[in-house]
C-alpha cells in the first residue's frame, strides 16, 4: 500500500446560529442559510469521516485505522489511544452569537457519558467589524456568584469578552465558560468529544417558541470559577513552523508559508494541516497535490517527509 495524504468529505451541522460563510469564504457545499459547522475529521460516533481521494477514497477513517493502525495513526498514537482517532477537527460560522457553554473534563465526561472530555483551541480566520469571543470570568468568581448572576440573566456581566481579529488564538481548557460571536469563522481543534454543557442561550426560541436545553445543575462542579487568560500571542515567522498551542492532547504550530517549506515529521504519530489562507501544494515522491483555504488534510504517520510550496497559512497539529 502506497499512503498519501487524506482529505475527507465534509460533516456539514445545520445549527440555530449558523450562516452562509463555509460556503463564501471556504467553498463547503452547504445547502442552507444556518450551516454553523463543518466537521473535517471526525470520529464521534454517527458522525464519521469518510476519504474523498485516492485509492482509499468511500472508507470511512475507522475503517483505515483498522486496516493500517500504524500506518495511519503512528505508534506513539496507538500506545496512548488504541485504535481511536483523538481528536476532531472543525471549521465554524457564527453569523449570531453561540450558546454561552462549557465542556467537562476528561474525569467527568467519562463517568457521566462515556466520553472523553472537551479541551479545544480556536483559531480566528474571519472576524467582522466589532466581533468578539467570550471566554472565562473577568475575575475569580464561585458557584453562588455564578448562580445569582444566572438567574438574573446578567451572568455575560460576570465573564470576559475579548475583541478578535484574524490570526487570534484561544486555548479553552475543559471547565472554561466561552461563546463564539457573531461574525466569526474559527477552525477549531479539539478531543474527539461532543459533550457540551449549555448554560445561557441569550433566551433564544425557535418557531415554536421552544428554547433549546440547558445543562445548569450538570455544569456547577464542571465549571472553572477562576479567572483565565485564554489568548495565546505568537509571532510567525515566514516558511517556519512556530509554536502556538502544546497541551496533553493536541500540538498546533503554524506555518507563514511564504514559498516553499520542508515538512518533517516529528513523532511516530500522524499529522493534520488546516489551511486557514491562501493555497499550496504538496509534493511527495514526485506527484503535485493541490489545496487551498478550507481544505483538511490528513498525513499518515508512515510519511515521513513533504515539500509544501505556496503562499498560505497553514496549522500544522499532531498528538
Amino acid at each position: 500500500m502506497k499512503f498519501y495524504p487524506l482529505t475527507f468529505t465534509p460533516i456539514l451541522k445545520d445549527r440555530i446560529w449558523g450562516g452562509t460563510k463555509l460556503k463564501t469564504y471556504l467553498n463547503k457545499p452547504i445547502v442552507s442559510e444556518t450551516t454553523g459547522e463543518s466537521w473535517e475529521i471526525s470520529t464521534v460516533p454517527g458522525d464519521i469521516s469518510v476519504v474523498n481521494n485516492g485509492v482509499l477514497k468511500g472508507k470511512n477513517i475507522n475503517e483505515i485505522i483498522d486496516l493500517f493502525p500504524e500506518e495511519i495513526l503512528g505508534k506513539s498514537v496507538i500506545s496512548r489511544f488504541g485504535k481511536q482517532f483523538p481528536l476532531l477537527f472543525k471549521f465554524i460560522d457564527a453569523k449570531e452569537d453561540l450558546s454561552i457553554q462549557l465542556h467537562p473534563n476528561d474525569t467527568l465526561a467519562k463517568e457521566r457519558h462515556n466520553s472523553y472530555g472537551k479541551t479545544e483551541m480556536w483559531y480566528v480566520m474571519q472576524a467582522d467589524e466589532s466581533a468578539r469571543l467570550v471566554v472565562g470570568f473577568k475575575k475569580d468568581s464561585n458557584q453562588e456568584e455564578y448562580l445569582s448572576h444566572l438567574e438574573n440573566k446578567n451572568l455575560v456581566a460576570l465573564l470576559n469578552e475579548s475583541s478578535v481579529k484574524k490570526g487570534d488564538v484561544f486555548f479553552l481548557e475543559t471547565g472554561t465558560i466561552h461563546a463564539i460571536g457573531a461574525g466569526v469563522v474559527v477552525a477549531e481543534i479539539q478531543q474527539t468529544s461532543d459533550v457540551t454543557y449549555r448554560i445561557y442561550d441569550w433566551d433564544r426560541v425557535d418557531a415554536n417558541g421552544q428554547g433549546r436545553e440547558l445543562h445548569t445543575e450538570l455544569a456547577l462542579d464542571a465549571i472553572n470559577y477562576n479567572a483565565t487568560d485564554s489568548k495565546i500571542t505568537y509571532k510567525e515567522e515566514a516558511n517556519q513552523s512556530t509554536l502556538v498551542v502544546d497541551c496533553p492532547y493536541f500540538i498546533t504550530n503554524i506555518i507563514a508559508l511564504q514559498d516553499r517549506f520542508i515538512w518533517k515529521r516529528k513523532k511516530q504519530a500522524f499529522t493534520v494541516f488546516m489551511c486557514t489562507n491562501g493555497q499550496f501544494e504538496m509534493v511527495m515522491n514526485g506527484e503535485i497535490l493541490r489545496y487551498r483555504m478550507g481544505d483538511t488534510i490528513l498525513i499518515p504517520a508512515c510519511i515521513e517527509n513533504l515539500t509544501i510550496k505556496g503562499k498560505a497559512t497553514l496549522l500544522e497539529i499532531s498528538i
